[in-house]
């Protein structure tokens, strides 16, 4: 592959900054794999924000709102997944900040009564436990999950 000039390496990191947000990390990425030296990558990255292609805030509150509504993991998935990309902390906590508790409440609730379909436990007990490793897994909180999971007696209420 022939070495990109920086304005073709410019215009190519905006034709992929288009098609979804896109955070630092992720064109950074993009920018290494397309053979872009280091000092040219970081004048890209700084055209590319200051022209508004890359916004991290922006990009924090769309991941945070995606992963949340089609994807169903809770704040503990999400926020890992955002330190894994290195998004500023600040922003992170912003956004997760932003969820609408009731929303989140209902996702939660939606996740464990398909998977309580799909679980066949010998008893309440086992079952119950199942589906609270799996909403934890899913990245909510356990005592989240221990509201939303009630046991009264021997049938399990949502």
């Amino acid at each position: 592959m022939k070495q990109l000039t920086p304005g073709e390496a410019l215009n190519k990191a905006a034709a992929y900054c288009t098609l979804c947000e896109r955070c630092i990390s992720e064109v950074t990425t993009k920018l290494t794999a397309w053979d872009v030296p280091y000092d040219e990558q970081q004048k890209i990255i700084e055209r590319l924000q200051e022209e508004k292609f890359i916004d991290e805030q922006r990009y924090c509150r769309a991941f945070v709102n995606d992963k949340l509504r089609f994807n169903h993991w809770g704040r503990k998935k999400i926020l890992y997944a955002l330190y894994e990309k290195r998004v500023p902390k600040e922003y992170v906590k912003e956004a997760i900040e932003e969820i609408n508790e009731e929303l989140y409440l209902n996702i939660l609730k939606e996740v464990i009564e398909i998977k309580s379909r799909e679980f066949k436990g010998k008893d309440d007990y086992s079952t119950r436990q199942k589906l609270m490793r799996f909403a934890a897994s899913r990245g909510f909180e356990a005592n989240i999950i221990m509201r939303v999971i009630k046991c009264d007696g021997n049938e399990m209420d949502f």
